[in-house]
């Protein structure tokens, strides 16, 4: 994990001790004793080991006579979670590439781009390609609904590939519809990446599980080629009210945050906020003004985000060289060629009902519906709710 100033690192971060361990442990699980305390108590008094052994009038000074009563009493559950978080550590995989390791506060090893936020966690959990350098101002975060249509995936995956295979770390949430998407264009890219990581899932849950558990092999795949953060002590569930905190740490991480699709009350446009009071860039993709999951981006892009048609767009504005061995991504087709199919045109790039596509083309029901079930095996198109079809756009 990054080093300071330079955001990188070429060796693994140590595992604490088992006291220092049991210490930091000991400060996140305390109740009341948020990041913001927590920091407090440590500005003051240097390393948790130091902070627990204050006279309980001393830590009163600090934080005042209930949270000092709180953190001087030990939580139930910490000598459990102590045993739980250094058999995870010292657990070998299988793949000799993947470590597991924990960056604490301070830690050298610790992202020093999150040092810069207003409520940087005090322990990072750590699995995968420890050893591969990563920066921030050579990542970018890609986010989205969870529910993208057809289209959306696909730009979310071509974007991806484009943007990694022109040497962006692509950092998301490994949750289901576009960040899954990202996260698997982004592995689809050269294995050679010059030492960099493919793709960074900052996740909301402990590391000893996965959610959604249908990203359980992409999971795997992110720690070969890439790594899985989280601010989370193994055993966490997935909680609500961790995901909306978790999107702080996808902005804080990468140089900009590209929306895919988003609807208006997104958690893609609370990533797009906190990459915005970051100082980061937020790039956004327009889709059909009909379309639910397109109404995020257009908002963003009328308070200022900008307006990208393909993932050249991203590379300029970043000022960062094309890739040599793929092609941009581009969300709107190029002009119809004289042989197109003709049911394709018809089609248009807007969601179509099967009676519309009647009516365009007086084919009747039985050759139609044939014709649908090719493209759709050929990939050119997909079946949407409702009975409605879209026409699929590819590089």
């Amino acid at each position: 994990m990054p080093q300071r100033p330079a955001d990188c690192a070429s060796s693994a971060p140590a595992a604490p001790a088992s006291a220092e361990l049991a210490a930091w442990l000991r400060l996140q699980l305390s109740p009341g004793i948020g990041n913001s305390h927590a920091r407090g108590l440590l500005a003051e008094f240097g390393l948790p080991e130091a902070i627990f052994a204050q006279p309980l009038s001393e830590l009163t000074r600090v934080l005042g006579a209930q949270l000092a009563q709180s953190i001087h009493q030990e939580p139930p559950e910490l000598a459990a979670l102590v045993e739980r978080t250094q058999a995870w550590l010292q657990t070998p995989d299988d793949d000799l590439q993947v470590q597991r390791s924990i960056a604490t506060l301070g830690d050298p090893h610790y992202p020093e781009a999150l040092l810069h936020m207003a409520d940087p966690p005090l322990m990072l959990y750590l699995l995968g390609r420890t050893d591969l350098s990563w920066s921030a101002e050579s990542s970018l975060a890609i986010v989205g609904s969870r529910n993208p249509t057809p289209q959306g995936r696909l730009n979310a995956r071509q974007f991806a590939h484009t943007l990694g295979t022109a040497g962006l770390t692509i950092v998301s949430g490994l949750a289901l519809g576009v960040d899954g998407a990202a996260h698997e264009g982004a592995l689809e890219g050269p294995p050679d990446r010059t030492g960099h990581l493919a793709t960074v899932a900052v996740v909301g849950t402990g590391l000893d599980r996965v959610y959604p558990k249908e990203h359980r092999d992409l999971a795997h795949r992110i720690a070969r080629r890439g790594l899985i953060v989280s601010e989370y002590p193994l055993g966490t569930p997935p909680l609500a009210a961790n995901f909306p905190r978790r999107n702080r740490l996808i902005a804080g991480m990468s140089c900009g945050t590209l929306v895919v699709e988003a609807a208006l009350q997104s958690g893609s446009l609370i990533t797009a906020r906190l990459a915005v009071e970051l100082g980061k860039e937020v790039f956004a993709i327009p889709g059909s003004i009909h379309a639910t999951q397109s109404r995020g981006c257009h908002a963003l892009i009328r308070q200022g985000a900008k307006l990208v048609e393909s993932a050249q767009d991203v590379l300029e504005d970043l000022r960062r060289p094309s890739p040599q061995t793929a092609m941009p991504i581009s969300s709107e087709a190029e002009p119809e060629p004289e042989t197109a199919d003709p049911l394709l045109q018809a089609m248009a790039y807007e969601p179509v009902s099967l009676e519309a596509l009647q009516a365009r083309t007086g084919l009747p029901t039985p050759a139609l519906q044939a014709r649908l079930m090719a493209l759709e095996l050929e990939g050119q198109l997909a079946r949407l709710p409702g009975g409605l079809f879209q026409r699929l756009v590819r590089a």
